[in-house]
C-alpha cells in the first residue's frame, strides 16, 4: 500500500494545484489525504479508485482551509465555484510532469529544488529527506517551506514553471548522491538512486520522444547496474577494472543499452545520452581488458563539446591513459589542474595517483593516495585511496 500511495502522491498534487493554484496548502492537504488513507484503508478496505479517493479527500480539506482563512460570505461564494457538482469525477488528467517542473522553478535554489521534488513528486518525508543527505530534519523542512514561499511569492504555475533540462538536473544531482554519496559511512543510499530511477521513468512516460529524458534513464539504469559489485562483503570500494562483472544486473543493463541504442538514432544528441553510450561501453565489455577504449575516448570527445566540466576533463584523460599511455596524461591533468573548479578536489589527486601508478611512480602515487584520502567526506572511498597508498608502501 505504501508504494501506491508514493505513486498517487504526485498525481493527487497535481490535480489539486490544477485545480486550486496554491501549491502550499494543496500540498499539506495531500499530505492529510495520504495520512487518512494509510489509517482508514487497512481497515475498511482500499476503495475502488485509490487516486479518485485521495482527490476527492484532499480537495474537502483544501476546501476547509479555504473557509477558514476567508470570511463566511465570501467563502461560501468561492468554495460554491470550486465544488464540482459530482465528487466523485475526478478528471484524467495526469500532470505529473508540470508538478516536476513546478518543483524546480528557476527562483529556487539547487537544495530547495531537491528537497522539494524528493518531497511532492517522490512522497519521501522530511525525515526520510533528512537522512538521506545527513542533515538536521529541521533544516529540510526549512528548505521546503521556503521553497513552496518563493513559488507563491513568484505566482508560480504550471505554465510558468521551470524546465526540463532543470528537472534532469535535480533528478541526476539525486541519484549521484544515492550512487556515491558525498559524505558518511556508507558509498551507496539505495533509497535516493532508486527514487531517482523511479521518477525518471515517470517522466519518460510523459515525454517518451525527448532523448534527454530517455538518455539520462539508460545512464541510471547502466550505471545501477555495478552497483552489486562496487563494494565487498565489508562494505569496502572496488574499483571498475577488478568488479565482479558477474554480480552486475543484466536485467538492467539490457534495458540500459536498448534505451541509449533507441534514442541515439532517433533524437538531437544531448549530453546524457553521451554519458549513456560511454556507460554502455563499459557494460557491454565481459571483462577490463575487454573495454573499447579509443571509442570511449571519442564520446568523450563528443561530451566535452556539448557538455564541457572539470568531471567530463578528467574522466577524459583516465581514457587518454587508457589509449595514448599514462604519461600524455600526466600532462593533459597537468593543464586541467589549473581550472579553479578543480582546485583540491579529491578526484584530482586520485586521478594522478592512478595514472603515476601507471607510469611506475610508486612513491609520487603513494603521495598522491593519501592527499586524496584526506580530502574526501566518504569513507569508503577514504578507505579505498588508503588501501591503494598501503599497497605501494
Amino acid at each position: 500500500m505504501n508504494v501506491l500511495l508514493r505513486d498517487l502522491a504526485p498525481q493527487v498534487l497535481s490535480a489539486l494545484v490544477r485545480k486550486f493554484g496554491d501549491f502550499d496548502s494543496c500540498e499539506d492537504a495531500v499530505q492529510e489525504a495520504l495520512l487518512a488513507a494509510s489509517v482508514q484503508w487497512p481497515g475498511q478496505g482500499m476503495p475502488d479508485n485509490p487516486k479518485n479517493w485521495l482527490i476527492t479527500v484532499a480537495a474537502r480539506r483544501r476546501i476547509e482551509l479555504l473557509r477558514s482563512e476567508t470570511a463566511r460570505q465570501r467563502r461560501e461564494e468561492t468554495v460554491a465555484t470550486m465544488v464540482p457538482a459530482d465528487p466523485s469525477h475526478v478528471p484524467g488528467v495526469d500532470d505529473t510532469l508540470e508538478l516536476f517542473l513546478l518543483c524546480c522553478h528557476p527562483s529556487l535554489t539547487e537544495a530547495s529544488q531537491v528537497a522539494l521534488t524528493l518531497r511532492a513528486v517522490g512522497g519521501l518525508t522530511t525525515a526520510e529527506i533528512a537522512r538521506a543527505y545527513l542533515v538536521p530534519e529541521a533544516t529540510v523542512a526549512q528548505r521546503i517551506s521556503r521553497a513552496k514561499q518563493k513559488i507563491k511569492a513568484a505566482g508560480a504555475s504550471f505554465e510558468q514553471s521551470g524546465d526540463i533540462p532543470a528537472v534532469l538536473q535535480v533528478l541526476y544531482l539525486i541519484f549521484n548522491e544515492g550512487y556515491t554519496a558525498s559524505s558518511g559511512e556508507t558509498l551507496h543510499r539505495v533509497e535516493l538512486s532508486s527514487e531517482a530511477i523511479r521518477l525518471t521513468r515517470q517522466l519518460r512516460a510523459r515525454l517518451p520522444d525527448n532523448g534527454e529524458v530517455t538518455g539520462l534513464l539508460a545512464l541510471m539504469l547502466l550505471t545501477d547496474a555495478r552497483r552489486p559489485a562496487r563494494t565487498r562483503p565489508d562494505g569496502a570500494l572496488v574499483p571498475l577494472a577488478e568488479q565482479d562483472r558477474d554480480l552486475w544486473n543484466s536485467a538492467a543493463i539490457a534495458e540500459g543499452v536498448a534505451l541509449i541504442s533507441s534514442t541515439l538514432s532517433t533524437a538531437e544528441l544531448g549530453p546524457y545520452q553521451i554519458q549513456a553510450a560511454i556507460a554502455a561501453v563499459h557494460c557491454e565489455a565481459r571483462r577490463a581488458e575487454d573495454t573499447d577504449w579509443p571509442q570511449i575516448l571519442a564520446l568523450y570527445d563528443v561530451l566535452d563539446r556539448l557538455a564541457p566540466g572539470p568531471m567530463v576533463t578528467l574522466n577524459r584523460i583516465v581514457a587518454v591513459a587508457m589509449v595514448h599511455g599514462p604519461s600524455t596524461a600526466l600532462d593533459r591533468l597537468s593543464s586541467a589542474q589549473d581550472d579553479p573548479a578543480l582546485a583540491g578536489h579529491h578526484r584530482v589527486h586520485a586521478v594522478r595517483a592512478h595514472l603515476l601508478d601507471r607510469a611506475g611512480d610508486p612513491d609520487a602515487a603513494r603521495t598522491e593516495y593519501e592527499l586524496a584520502a584526506r580530502r574526501t567526506l566518504s569513507l569508503p572511498e577514504q578507505r579505498y585511496l588508503r588501501s591503494r597508498a598501503a599497497r605501494l608502501a
